[in-house]
Formats: C-alpha cells, structure tokens, sequence
C-alpha cells in the first residue's frame, strides 16, 4: 500500500492575491479553482515537475494565514532557480551552502515559508 502526500493546505487571507502570487512569481501551475457552494472555494496548484501540490481557498482550514513554514521543493540547480524566482520577481533568498545541500528561501504575501533545495550528492563511502 502506497501512501503519497500529494496536496498540502496553504493558509492564505486573499485567494486571488495568492493565486497571482503562485502563478505569476513562484511559476505553479493553476489545477483549479471552484466555488463549491456555501462559501467554500477550492483552489489547487502544482509546481512545475511536482507530484505534489497546494490548495488554499475560501472555507478549507483554520489555520491563521501565514502560519505555514517548512515547505519545501527540490532542484536540480539551485542557481537557475534561484534566477528564474528572482527574474519573476520573487524576493529570494542569496543561496545558501549547508552541508546537506543548498537553498534558497522565500515567503509567500501571507509570511507561509518556502524551501527551494538542491540536494547535495552523498560520499559513497559515506553510504
């Protein structure tokens, strides 16, 4: 029995402003957006290559907006992402060297805390 983790809630106090955040600066792809009824709306995005994605809407949770940290994607290079984020606009983080990769951070309206890594290779003979 396989479980995945494929959709993660993001806490956020303006859904249209989120949406333009995480389409337009972070590059997710919009899934979905629907107004279910009764003042519920459900709002799903995926980053590109992810198996995984994010929702937010109206209705969903109630976690405070902005409460979220400890998200986290993973590259194969830290250096283009880090120029595509920052060529979107995206305020990012100047890379960071950690001896279990690398990262770049950011934040989305709401102050929800994102991780972009590139994970660095082990030593075989470390394994």
């Amino acid at each position: 029995m396989d479980f995945r983790l494929e959709l993660v809630q993001v806490p956020v106090s303006d859904v249209d402003r989120a949406i333009a955040f995480y389409t337009e600066k972070a590059g997710f792809v919009l899934d979905h957006d629907h107004d279910v009824g009764g003042g519920i709306r459900f709002v799903q995005l995926t980053p590109p290559g992810s198996p995984a994605s994010i929702s937010f809407g109206s209705g969903l949770t109630a976690m405070t907006p902005g409460s979220l940290e400890g998200l986290q994607m993973v590259v194969t290079d830290i250096e283009a992402a880090r120029a595509e984020l920052a060529g979107r606009g995206l305020a990012v983080s100047e890379i960071q060297d950690l001896p279990w990769g690398s990262f770049v951070f950011f934040s989305d309206p709401d102050g929800n805390g994102w991780a972009v890594q590139q994970i660095t290779p082990r030593d075989p003979a470390e394994a």
